[in-house]
């Protein structure tokens, strides 16, 4: 084995170090201030010496003399229900077709998952050409004139309809790309066995696709706690829309600029998804140690 020279161990340095610093400066600081501001009272004017702190009073505020506070997590609770409920399985049933190799496979592969190079934001603009309560596709079909984005009773279905739209060819493509992995063996042992192709898939090839029913789970968890582009595009998180990151972004960077209020709700977001995340690498650190 070739001794590493100085000038190996320079490029080595920098390759470890330019990651590792863009990790901190751009995920691990902001993340760590957020919290630390979570407990002051700053309105983002004014030197940072003049901070003070305040506990806990945000997080209280935010619980208690806050209204959109608990319809925003509703919301994010049923963007989560809506991905992992219907969405997901919708992309996974996909993928199951997929893999049987149809006719037109490709096509069918490429037309699902376009969507998810799409921004959220052009997603928004891609559906209000349905949506339009004059224009759209989908008044002109039913022959209504309903506001689909701008009625409370109708907008955040219409924005989870938007969503799943993207959140299926993800969800499509990891399984796909798990079933592509799975060895054919176990499948063809399960039929001699007597199992036919629904108990083969959901007894021996689902388990042994674990570590991506892993993945999806933290991703449709993310998903649904970040949801914010779609909603900001469609009314700013207003008038039934509101979710927690069109609250953070409204107390931050809107008009009442509220840092330290706006923060504590960032850093709950950040607790709730961490679970998940912690949940993740607890299982892949488990299976590593298995091996």
């Amino acid at each position: 084995m070739r001794k590493l020279t100085r000038a190996d161990l320079v490029v080595v340095s920098i390759m470890v170090a330019v990651p590792t610093l863009l990790i901190l400066v751009l995920v691990w600081f902001p993340a760590l201030a957020t919290v630390a501001l979570s407990f002051t009272n700053w309105n983002g004017i004014g030197s940072i010496s003049s901070i003070q702190g305040v506990g806990a009073t945000n997080y209280v505020n935010v619980t208690t003399n806050y209204p959109p506070f608990w319809p925003a997590l509703q919301h994010n609770l049923i963007w989560l229900a809506a991905l992992f409920l219907v969405a997901t399985p919708v992309g996974m049933f996909l993928a199951v077709l997929l893999d049987k190799e149809i006719r037109f496979s490709r096509f069918y592969q490429t037309a699902i998952y376009l969507p998810v190079v799409l921004s959220l934001a052009l997603v928004g603009f891609v559906w209000q050409l349905i949506y339009s309560r004059d224009q759209g596709l989908l008044n002109a079909v039913l022959g209504t004139q309903v506001d689909w984005y701008g009625d409370p009773r109708y907008n955040l279905w219409a924005a989870l309809v938007a969503a799943s739209w993207k959140h299926v060819g993800y969800i499509m493509l990891l399984y796909l790309a798990g079933l592509k992995a799975v060895d054919p063996s176990l499948r063809e042992a399960a039929m001699i066995d007597g199992a036919n192709e629904r108990q083969a898939f959901f007894r021996v090839v689902f388990p042994v696709m674990r570590p991506i029913n892993v993945i999806v789970l933290v991703i449709t968890v993310i998903e649904a706690l970040r949801a914010f582009d779609l909603v900001w595009v469609i009314n700013k998180g207003r008038n039934g829309l509101e979710t927690i990151a069109t609250l953070v972004t409204q107390n931050v960077v809107g008009e009442a600029s509220r840092i330290g209020f706006g923060s504590a709700m960032a850093t709950i977001m950040l607790l709730i998804s961490s679970v998940f995340v912690i949940i993740y690498l607890t299982i892949v650190m488990r299976e590593e140690k298995q091996k």
